[in-house]
């Protein structure tokens, strides 16, 4: 089961995210997604939004966005993340993003949003069954 988060803390994600999510380039596609990564101090939140690119491997998702925001401030350990899509189906991280966030946080808390505001709540280490890490090597 993943991390008891407050609702008004879930909220205030989904907020975040939502926000973050009009920043979205998303020419090629027209999926735009919004991000808020919440540190492990309860207190910094990291928005993220894609970006995409003609050249589409250039592209980046919001929550690598939001990571990398994060970690260029300092920041290493995470709590939650909140991930908005364009459309009412729940948005849940790619294989490249769940891979980037499990470097960090193996027990993140991930909340996978619609459009609409509903969500469903899950454990990353629970997204990527088996995950590479640093005991890994």
């Amino acid at each position: 089961m993943a991390e008891e988060l407050e609702q008004s803390l879930i909220n205030q994600l989904v907020e975040i995210a939502l926000d973050a999510r009009e920043n979205s380039y998303a020419p090629y596609s027209n999926y735009r997604v919004g991000s808020a990564l919440l540190c492990d101090d309860g207190i910094n939140i990291y928005p993220g939004c894609n970006i995409e690119n003609a050249s589409y491997p250039c592209g980046l998702c919001a929550e690598r966005v939001a990571l990398a925001k994060a970690v260029s401030d300092g920041h290493r350990k995470f709590r939650a993340i909140a991930i908005v899509g364009s459309n009412e189906e729940i948005c849940t991280p790619c294989g490249l993003c769940r891979q980037a966030l499990f470097e960090f946080a193996p027990d993140l808390t991930v909340i996978c949003c619609g459009s609409k505001g509903n969500y469903e709540i899950h454990r990353l280490n629970e997204l990527l069954a088996a995950g590479f890490g640093s005991s890994s090597l």
